[in-house]
């Protein structure tokens, strides 16, 4: 199935360059009159939710990619981490580029968004998007403006929240993790996204300010702060990480080797990691 371009809207400009600087994700909005797309491929996020078929569906995916790139099965919690992590971190960047970009956050249910993995698309219905008050945006139908950043930030939390808790509803019974564990996951996807996507825009440092005034603690039911902080390189060389509110769990893989913001990673580590300039992966 083919899914055409078909709207404009205040945060269209903000997708369009989203897949500029990471072509992996394209994201394609849809009217209200048009339904998502449920077939070649693409599946509802209500489906991934409902944890029956479409999710066992979508966890076959990495399953066959994990026996087939490292030549051996996976425990099923640590699938279904790998799963959530592949969708909820370019499902989160749904809300959070815009809100960076252009200071508008979408409501993205879980009703209005489908997702076309092996091609890296996402399509989405939005009906209605935070704003402040002097953007020329807040007078279009389906605007509310809210009075400063923080209320706006507030408006970022809760449509994230709004759309990652039924997916964790779904997710969650087979990750084999408690509430705090899952929303930790959670944290972790919105941090780690627009840290890959600023940086990307060449904004990296205004995106970890960014994101330390979004989740600065006590703002459940995310768990913890963004986390970061800075360690000292070659040469006295800042290297900017963070601290994960969670684990992938890809150490079952490979103890060998864990994530430079993984909480089993040591500062000697991070230090000869990052030193190496090695871009960030988002797998």
């Amino acid at each position: 199935m083919t899914v055409p371009t078909l709207l404009r809207s205040p945060v269209t400009a903000a997708y369009e360059r989203l897949s500029e600087v990471f072509p992996g994700l394209s994201v394609t909005e849809l009217p209200d009159s048009e339904q998502l797309p449920a077939s070649d491929g693409w599946l509802p996020a209500a489906g991934l939710a409902a944890g029956g078929e479409v999710l066992d569906a979508f966890l076959g995916w990495d399953d066959a990619q994990v026996l087939r790139d490292y030549g051996r099965r996976a425990r099923p919690d640590v699938i279904a981490s790998f799963g959530f992590h592949r969708y909820a971190w370019p499902a989160c960047l749904l809300i959070t580029v815009p809100w960076f970009l252009h200071r508008r956050v979408p409501r993205v249910p879980v009703g209005s968004v489908a997702f076309l993995r092996d091609q890296g698309r996402m399509a989405v219905r939005i009906d209605a998007f935070a704003c402040l008050p002097g953007d020329p945006a807040a007078d279009l139908p389906g605007a509310r403006a809210v009075p400063n950043e923080d209320a706006l930030r507030a408006e970022v939390r809760t449509a994230v929240a709004e759309h990652l808790g039924p997916v964790l509803e779904g997710f969650g019974p087979r990750m084999r993790r408690g509430r705090r564990a899952l929303w930790g996951m959670a944290t972790d996807e919105v941090v780690e996204g627009l840290w890959y996507l600023a940086h990307l825009l060449g904004e990296e440092s205004r995106g970890m300010t960014e994101l330390g005034q979004l989740l600065p603690g006590a703002t459940a039911p995310f768990v913890g702060t963004a986390g970061f902080r800075e360690l000292a390189g070659p040469q006295g060389r800042p290297l900017p990480t963070r601290d994960r509110a969670s684990c992938c769990l890809f150490y079952t893989l490979r103890p060998q080797d864990t994530c430079v913001t993984c909480p089993r990673t040591c500062d000697a580590d991070r230090v000869t990691a990052l030193s190496a300039d090695t871009p960030r992966s988002t797998d």
